[in-house]
């Protein structure tokens, strides 16, 4: 493999181990009941979720490439020297960015930031197998707790695309942001991906497709205890809830025990009582409109310098800055 190519990995599968064990008993031992969405991302459940990004009922992967698509060249424009993109996966969607950025002569570093080292390492190297002479620097690790590893090189643009931010709380995603200012230089930018408030029916069926992918997708978090932490959890007790939080504005997928049961999670001698009926809730997903995302980013010191849409209006792509 090319000398311009290096995987940093902060996130090892003892630390990964770990630190899973810790959410488990912190988020299992609360009520209700909750686990990271981060841990959906081992080997299947990566391979489900593209799966889920192919789906009619899933809007959000056309939209977004459609507007990437779109202002590939504006973003091309901006003489970026390094691009960095968190929760990358296989860096689909970066792929039409890295094709315009490669051509141009100040782009210099690609840094795929993700949770998965087997899925971060498979997309770096065919990456760097089609940009020759581009530098890649594939890190490990997780954003809410190994931002301060990423070093901006020269003009940098980090991505955070897929909708992603919908999935933290507002609490993580105000950290989330404080840890971004104090990362970038002045001159440097954020590309963010954000679904956009719309039908409720159409946001419910986004989450619980006909074909029963996203179920799926969801019950395979139990998966990954049973297979990391060796617990006991039977699937088939279990099942896929998506519903919409007016109030809050986001989807929320759980898993709702059907019936009343006790699991037990060997590797942190741990006991878990279900009763009939009772969630996990596994992921938020927000939805935003321009006004609430920028009142949300003013006082973090960012503002919104291109806000683009799909023609639907379904998603949004934007460029944030400093302000």
């Amino acid at each position: 493999m090319s000398s311009n190519f290096k995987i940093e990995v902060y996130l090892d599968p003892s630390n990964r181990v770990s630190c899973l064990g810790q959410d488990v008993i912190d988020g299992l031992g609360s009520y209700p009941k909750k686990l990271s969405p981060k841990w959906f991302y081992d080997e299947n459940g990566s391979q489900l979720f593209e799966q889920i990004t192919t789906l009619p009922e899933y809007y959000q992967t056309r939209a977004e490439t459609e507007i990437l698509t779109k202002h590939t060249i504006d973003i091309s424009k901006l003489e970026l020297e390094t691009l960095i993109e968190l929760g990358s996966g296989n860096s689909e969607k970066t792929k039409l960015l890295l094709d315009t950025l490669s051509k141009t002569k100040s782009f210099i570093k690609f840094v795929p930031f993700d949770v998965s080292e087997q899925t971060l390492r498979l997309s770096a190297k065919a990456i760097v197998e089609k940009y020759q002479d581009l530098e890649v620097v594939g890190i490990v690790g997780d954003f809410e707790n190994h931002l301060d590893r990423l070093e901006p090189q020269g003009k940098t643009l980090i991505a955070f695309l897929g909708g992603t931010l919908g999935n933290l709380l507002p609490d993580q995603r105000q950290i989330f942001f404080q840890r971004l200012y104090k990362l970038l230089n002045q001159k440097d930018l954020i590309l963010l991906g954000v679904d956009l408030v719309k039908s409720i029916q159409r946001l419910i069926d986004a989450y619980n497709d006909a074909k029963g992918i996203t179920a799926e997708f969801n019950l395979n978090v139990l998966n990954v205890l049973n297979k990391e932490l060796q617990a006991n959890f039977d699937l088939s007790s279990f099942e896929h809830v998506a519903i919409w939080n007016k109030e809050q504005e986001w989807i929320e997928m759980r898993l709702r025990s059907r019936r009343d049961q006790n699991v037990y999670i060997k590797d942190l001698d741990l006991m878990v009582p279900f009763f009939q009926g009772e969630e996990i809730l596994t992921e938020i997903s927000a939805k935003f409109t321009k006004e609430k995302l920028a009142q949300e980013l003013e006082p973090m010191g960012f503002g919104i310098s291109n806000w683009w849409t799909d023609q639907n209006q379904d998603f949004a792509v934007l460029i944030i800055e400093k302000i």
